[in-house]
């Protein structure tokens, strides 16, 4: 839609560039002054980056037009969680200074807007609760370092500073985190206690047994009996770490700030130490068949191994949506402010 809308306004410029002068500069002023301010705020309002760079690209001043609520087309991007046309701010340079604080009628600034809760469908594409939580807590944090410091603290209308309104917006969205990250915390230590229940009693009933003599594992020898141990012990430990990841999650303060890093890097801990547990779980089960038929009925190991498989594939592909979103949350996030590249106006070649 993107291009299409911007490929449409540059063909329309075009049209007009080949007009008389006199004719080209009624409708530049017509469109500029009429029309240009209007459309400006719609693209903000609905992220159109491409169609709004274009237009500011070909009236510079448009940056400076404000709506009836002297809000900004970066305040409107900041209210409707536009992370591309807010991104804009910072290629204008020290003329950002003077747009950032403004207010609305209601004595609203950039960082109130920030305050109020997004609408559902900019936290839809986030699966989770608590990250998109997170999400809200990462656009006020970066608001708060655009805007001057002076006007953190400053009060609007309802006698509230930015945070307080944060704090009063938020409050459902803190709770219902909550809820949803002891909930899976829950579900996902019960699997990781399994486990070690699991492989702590493989560690004393090895494949094969025991030699009666001397107590040694009969097969101690063979390359596949490292293999299970090895891989058992891995288990074991990971799964343990898992156990205390979720565990510190259900023990968790749940204060506003604990969803900006520490609960989301505890999911990711918690998660990976459970894929790994799982996976080499597998490999100890599939490495215990090894041992003991690896004389005459080979194709039986190398077809449990085939099934062992599935399990793993599985957790993969059910768990990875919400392992994504959480890696793409907690670090990929510092990527999604101050882009390298630059849009709006380019960069002076390097002499």
């Amino acid at each position: 839609m993107d291009e299409r809308a911007t490929k449409l306004k540059t063909c329309i410029f075009e049209h007009i560039g080949n007009m008389k002068k006199e004719t080209q500069r009624k409708i530049e002023t017509y469109e500029k002054e009429t029309h240009s301010s209007r459309v400006l705020f719609i693209a903000a309002e609905m992220g159109n980056t491409n169609f709004l760079v274009e237009l500011i690209r070909r009236y510079p001043d448009l940056i400076w037009k404000v709506d009836d609520n002297n809000q900004s087309i970066f305040h409107v991007a900041v209210k409707h969680r536009h992370e591309g046309i807010y991104n804009l701010l910072y290629e204008i340079g020290a003329m950002k200074d003077l747009i950032t604080p403004l207010k609305d009628p209601k004595d609203n600034n950039m960082l109130h807007l920030v305050g109020k809760v997004a609408k559902k469908k900019r936290l839809e594409d986030v699966s989770g609760v608590a990250l998109q939580m997170q999400l809200e807590l990462l656009w006020f944090h970066e608001v708060k370092k655009t805007i001057p410091l002076s006007y953190r603290e400053r009060e609007n209308e309802d006698g509230l500073t930015p945070h307080e309104l944060f704090t009063k917006e938020h409050k459902d969205l803190i709770t219902q985190g909550e809820k949803w990250m002891k909930g899976t915390a829950s579900q996902c230590m019960v699997v990781a206690a399994l486990i070690a229940t699991i492989v702590f009693a493989a560690t004393f009933t090895v494949p094969g047994g025991y030699n009666q003599g001397n107590g040694i594992p009969i097969f101690h020898s063979k390359a596949t009996f490292a293999v299970f141990v090895v891989a058992d012990a891995i288990s074991l430990v990971s799964s343990s770490a898992s156990i205390l990841m979720f565990l510190s999650i259900l023990t968790s303060r749940y204060a506003e700030y604990d969803f900006l890093e520490s609960l989301p890097r505890k999911l990711l801990l918690g998660l990976a130490t459970l894929f790994l547990s799982i996976t080499t779980m597998m490999i100890a089960f599939g490495a215990s068949f090894f041992i003991l038929y690896h004389k005459g009925l080979l194709w039986i190991p190398i077809l449990i191994c085939v099934f062992v498989v599935l399990p793993a594939l599985l957790y993969i592909r059910l768990q990875y949506r919400l392992f994504v979103d959480v890696i793409r949350s907690t670090y990929r996030s510092r990527y999604l402010f101050k882009p390298q590249k630059h849009v709006l106006y380019y960069e002076n070649p390097k002499v």
